[in-house]
């Protein structure tokens, strides 16, 4: 239980500063300000497969998050009305994007791999088995 609150608690916090990555774009390096948001994006949604499969292997988890936001990214490549207006909503936009680019796979690729790393690195700190008496 420990596990899920701890990656919901940082899927909250990676939200919100993805959220401004967004809205205060034009006060970053413009590097930074271009790729920041989906890189947090992806580790938001590593966060929450780990959430959802807390107890499933770290590679199985990495696995999933980059499938399910490939598949996103592959989607903005269809563009029927239905799926169009979904996206023209905020919470839509935020979530299925608008149009297929490839850069974004990276960013992806970046934002699950350290999500990957800060998991291997924290797990010690974090997940410590308690001793049964």
């Amino acid at each position: 239980m420990k596990r899920r609150i701890v990656y919901l608690l940082f899927a909250v916090v990676t939200m919100l500063v993805g959220l401004a990555s967004r809205r205060f774009r034009q006060h970053l390096p413009s590097f930074l300000g271009e790729y920041s948001g989906d890189v947090l994006w992806a580790l938001m949604l590593f966060l929450v497969v780990s959430f959802v499969l807390a107890g499933r292997p770290l590679f199985q988890r990495c696995i999933i998050s980059l499938v399910l936001a490939f598949a996103v990214e592959v989607s903005q490549l269809y563009h029927a009305p239905w799926i169009d207006g979904i996206r023209n909503t905020t919470l839509g936009g935020l979530v299925l994007g608008f149009g297929f680019l490839w850069s974004d796979l990276v960013c992806y690729l970046v934002g699950i791999a350290v999500g990957a790393l800060a998991d291997r690195i924290m797990s010690p700190i974090y997940f410590v088995p308690t001793q049964s008496r």
